[in-house]
């Protein structure tokens, strides 16, 4: 099960359109876990291309997909 490999800081991108308030927040649009609310909840913040938030979501573990970023060193030249 994702619940368990979400964890605090991770990148997350949407698996489903998400309403929070007047923001439609859509699917695989990327933010990033600020806070465990709950066992398999979290609140996610969303910026825009300068660091901006311009939503904030509270939102279920099934709801998210973990992103990984393995680094520089990791990819092969």
């Amino acid at each position: 099960m994702m619940s368990s490999r979400v964890k605090l800081l991770d990148a997350v991108a949407l698996l489903e359109d998400v309403q929070v308030e007047e923001v439609l927040l859509k699917r695989g649009e990327v933010g990033a876990v600020v806070e465990v609310l709950a066992p398999d909840v979290y609140e996610v913040e969303f910026c825009d291309d300068r660091g901006r938030a311009y939503a904030f979501a509270s939102l279920r573990a099934g709801q998210l997909l973990v992103l990984h970023n393995q680094g520089k060193e990791n990819v092969a030249a």
